[in-house]
């Protein structure tokens, strides 16, 4: 979910205060709060086998398809560079509250989002911190979804309280089931019981029975007028892909969402409904049916697809992309606009780093776009996280991940 009203007046919260804390305050040091205890020591053995089994940051155990870019550079120097953004990334945005621990985003209508949750998940397991990932789980479990406990509660407020209707959005589901298969293939334990039960979850209440296609979240059902709206950065194809080794029906699903991006021949807007972009405000803003601030992940999400599973209609659609802003920036990242409408008129001069980011996954599909993937790695590594601006950031990693070939499906 990417709220664009009502910004959260917040500041990184530190220790372990009880849910009834005060939000006020500043930090009592410059680095994230102190995650919570690590996980009872393994025997030998459990760690010998965990270790063969687990994809180390860096490691690049899992190779991306054949011809996939990378940005131009020592693939140490690379990765160190996503490690030293993992950390500044931490501090900014990870707090230890309600006996737990949290993405904050302090840029959102609410103070904690379920999208939040399940990117910290995701970024956890793939930076193998077992403790930032349990400590998240644990929040995420402490706020079921009040129409299926197997989903998360999409928003909470400073004192942890699940706020406006207490149901979930799409994507931090999705996300959150994701991180779990990750963490089973990266720790072993008990995560793959818990993420099989939410993929159920997520293909009963949030999977569209006709169209196959994503709902918006629990509470989008057969009677509301939104029941068939869905939201194309939760078409997250690898994530579907994973979910098919648990059940072979998310295969139908993914198709059906590769074949709803191709029929756009450029940009995909924010919300389509019935094959088509939706016209005016639908759930957000009056750019629902633009190229806007939900829509900047798609060129992620699908050429995180593409690189991870050498798809011929992922890596067409994220070759697409790709070279349509190439070509209308003239090569130069800067003139990236803050959003287009779908025939690339801009919405917002730029740049604005959320909308940047993406496009640099996308290149990696395109053999003739080494300079401008180069030219995108510069401008997205060029600064530190805001610490007001969780969204850009967070989006910023991701893209680094998967650009400098570390991100892998479970």
């Amino acid at each position: 979910m990417r709220a664009v009203a009502g910004l959260a007046a917040a500041v990184v919260l530190v220790g372990g205060a009880g849910c009834g804390s005060s939000a006020g305050g500043p930090p009592a040091a410059p680095t994230a709060a102190a995650p919570a205890a690590a996980p009872s020591a393994e025997p030998p053995a459990a760690r010998s086998t965990a270790a063969a089994r687990g994809v180390p940051f860096g490691s690049h155990r899992v190779a991306y398809a054949k011809g996939t870019l990378r940005p131009t550079g020592d693939r140490r120097t690379l990765d160190e560079r996503v490690r030293a953004f993992y950390e500044e990334w931490k501090a900014a945005f990870v707090t230890a509250k309600c006996g737990s621990l949290q993405v904050i985003s302090p840029d959102a209508d609410h103070p904690y989002v379920g999208e939040a949750q399940g990117y910290g998940l995701v970024i956890a397991a793939t930076m193998g911190d077992r403790p930032l990932f349990d400590g998240l789980l644990r929040y995420v479990e402490a706020h079921p979804s009040v129409n299926d406990p197997d989903l998360l509660a999409a928003e909470q407020d400073r004192t942890c309280t699940s706020v406006n209707g207490s149901d979930s959005a799409t994507d931090g589901d999705l996300d959150v089931a994701y991180g779990l298969l990750m963490a089973d293939r990266q720790w072993g334990g008990d995560y793959r019981a818990k993420a099989v039960k939410r993929i159920a979850a997520i293909k009963a209440s949030e999977v569209n029975p006709d169209t196959r296609l994503m709902k918006l979240g629990d509470w989008a059902t057969s009677d509301d007028p939104l029941s068939k709206v869905s939201r194309t950065s939760d078409w997250m194809l690898d994530h579907f892909r994973a979910f098919e080794k648990v059940d072979p029906e998310w295969r139908a699903i993914r198709e059906a969402h590769q074949k709803a991006i191709a029929a756009f021949p450029g940009l995909l807007p924010d919300f389509v409904k019935d094959g088509r972009a939706v016209k005016g405000e639908v759930l957000e803003s009056e750019h629902d049916g633009d190229y806007s601030w939900n829509a900047l992940r798609d060129p992620w999400r699908i050429g995180a697809d593409a690189v991870t599973s050498g798809d011929p209609a992922s890596t067409e659609a994220a070759r697409r992309l790709s070279r349509w802003v190439s070509g209308r920036t003239g090569g130069d990242p800067e003139k990236i606009a803050a959003g287009y409408r779908l025939d690339g008129t801009p919405i917002e001069e730029g740049p604005e780093p959320a909308f940047v980011a993406p496009f640099a996954v996308a290149a990696l599909t395109d053999p003739s776009a080494q300079p401008w993937l180069d030219a995108l790695w510069r401008s997205m590594t060029a600064a530190k996280p805001g610490r007001e601006d969780y969204f850009a950031a967070t989006v910023r990693l991701q893209s680094m991940i998967t650009v400098t070939g570390n991100h892998w499906v479970p």
